[in-house]
């Protein structure tokens, strides 16, 4: 059991909900919301990571956190290290890949919530922040805990990006994925059979969070 790397996959995960946990309530709210020119267009945007092979995403990637990229270049000569095959990297890779697993199930959970729940509470004089805070996020926590929990469960398991953009370095972007199939190069089937086990276990606790989630979804707005 190679418990660096689940360790390493465990950290990149958590970094990855920290980060897209806000960004998918305010992309989430603003998309359940909003009637706009173009926003088909931006929802397509937002979903082709999840129709996208990984490797292909991977390469845009790969070439656009590069040192000869301006983002890459940017990078180096503010933190004086590469963005390419570093644990920094690998979560800003796992973010943008992660953008359809947190804000469709935001959006989702924010279209549940009736536009007259949100009038009387401007009504009440409460702010659209007081608002948010205290009558939305309630309503629509399920959508986003099922988001959350989608995005932590998918990055453990990611294996096409990873190895893209943070290669497979011990300690720093080999992940648990990476590890198993190493493992298996390696004819080291018990270890392989260790690693597949636990993150089979936590996918399997994922998807029960997640349809719990969806049903308690589907009663409150039936």
């Amino acid at each position: 059991m190679d418990w660096s790397a689940l360790f390493l996959s465990l950290r990149l995960a958590g970094w990855t909900v920290v980060i897209l946990l806000p960004v998918s309530i305010l992309m989430g709210r603003f998309l359940a919301h909003n009637r706009f020119r173009g926003k088909g267009v931006l929802e397509a945007l937002i979903i082709l990571p999840l129709v996208l092979p990984p490797t292909v995403l991977g390469f845009y990637l790969l070439v656009a956190f590069g040192r000869s990229s301006p983002i890459g270049q940017i990078w180096q000569d503010i933190f004086g290290q590469q963005l390419v095959f570093s644990f920094q990297g690998l979560v800003v890779a796992s973010v943008i890949f992660n953008l359809p697993f947190a804000i469709q199930p935001a959006q989702r959970g924010f279209e549940g919530v009736a536009p007259e729940v949100r009038e009387a509470a401007a009504c009440c004089g409460l702010s659209p922040l007081r608002s948010l805070w205290k009558v939305e996020l309630p309503l629509a926590w399920p959508g986003l805990m099922t988001a959350m929990v989608l995005t932590f469960a998918h990055t453990l398991g990611e294996f096409g990006i990873v190895l893209m953009v943070g290669g497979a370095i011990p300690g720093e972007t080999k992940t648990i994925a990476i590890s198993i199939y190493d493992s298996v190069q390696g004819f080291d089937d018990r270890g392989a059979a260790m690693m597949s086990a636990v993150l089979v276990a936590i996918s399997l606790f994922a998807i029960a969070v997640t349809y719990a989630l969806s049903a308690r979804v589907g009663r409150r707005l039936s």
